[in-house]
């Protein structure tokens, strides 16, 4: 199965850029700043705390050439476990709560991308707990940016502090400039918050774990075919989740429910999309021919690449 997870072509349709940055990056940008002081960031309690440290390590992103060098590096790890195909998620939102300029900053991860062996696309996601005026704003930056591979934007953050309604208006704008819709929800809350994000007219969830609890949500997304971007070691970490023995990956798979595998922030949760599809064969009986269908799955509903594996 190593050997099997290792070769498989796979895609990846839920990684944050920013969380693909380990405390060695960081003090490679800043030489100055204690290695032990880095490590400490990636060290959390709890969802709430995660997210905390993600805010400290992506406030250390100060130069597009620091974002250029994430970008470069990321994209030769992928390329490296045999992924082909990828959406990263850059959070736009945060670059505007630091109140940097992101043409500079996106100019920079765009161009580090070029001549990459792995299809790269873009998702701006906003700041659920920010609220809707930044959201706006990144919808608009955005829509201006399909024609140099934006496809996509996205909510993320707190789902009880930043409730999917606040954003109607801002994904009916982003629909009727073309973009495709996607958001976090259901992760460490309830169903409910992933029967908001379908309101708003998500074509794929983040997480969206909690579905597993409502029945008629499975129906749904069975019935709608709207994928969940699932992230084993993620869910983990952050502690929705409190043991492997009750992560509710074999059970959504079972009830029919599209399923994406995704490492979300590997530097933070000290995963790689390989060891993802090594951990659902070892933890929930995945075969090779049920991983290969879901290593499909990342090519078959990427916004970039419908039907192209």
């Amino acid at each position: 199965m190593e050997d099997f997870a290792a070769r498989l072509p796979k895609a990846e349709l839920h990684l944050h850029l920013e969380g693909s940055v380990d405390a060695g990056m960081l003090h490679e940008l800043d030489p100055a700043a204690p290695l032990e002081e880095l490590r400490a960031l990636y060290q959390y309690a709890d969802f709430n705390a995660f997210l905390k440290s993600f805010g400290a390590v992506v406030k250390r992103l100060e130069r597009p050439e620091d974002y250029a060098l994430v970008t470069r590096r990321l994209l030769e790890r992928l390329a490296a476990q045999n992924v082909r195909y990828v959406e990263i998620i850059i959070a736009a939102g945060v670059v505007l709560w630091k109140k940097q300029e992101f043409g500079p900053i996106f100019d920079a991860i765009h161009d580090a991308a070029r001549g990459s062996a792995v299809e790269v696309r873009w998702i701006l996601d906003a700041v659920r707990q920010f609220g809707v005026e930044p959201a706006m704003e990144v919808a608009h930056l955005a829509a201006a940016r399909q024609d140099r591979g934006v496809v996509a934007i996205g909510i993320g953050g707190s789902e009880e502090r930043g409730p999917a309604e606040w954003f109607k208006d801002v994904y009916a704008f982003a629909k009727s400039e073309g973009l495709h819709l996607t958001a976090h929800a259901g992760e460490g809350t309830s169903p409910e918050s992933v029967w908001e994000a379908l309101v708003l007219g998500a074509e794929r969830i983040g997480h969206g774990i909690a579905a597993v609890r409502d029945q008629g949500l499975l129906r749904h997304l069975r019935e709608r075919d709207i994928p969940l971007e699932i992230s084993i070691t993620s869910n983990l970490v952050t502690g929705v989740v409190k043991s492997l023995e009750e992560h509710p990956l074999r059970a959504l798979y079972d009830a029919g429910v599209p399923i994406v595998l995704n490492t979300d922030d590997p530097a933070m949760f000290g995963c790689t999309l390989t060891d993802e599809y090594r951990l659902a064969a070892k933890a929930f009986g995945f075969t090779e021919a049920e991983l290969t269908g879901i290593a499909e799955n990342g090519f078959r509903y990427g916004f970039g690449r419908k039907g192209v594996t």
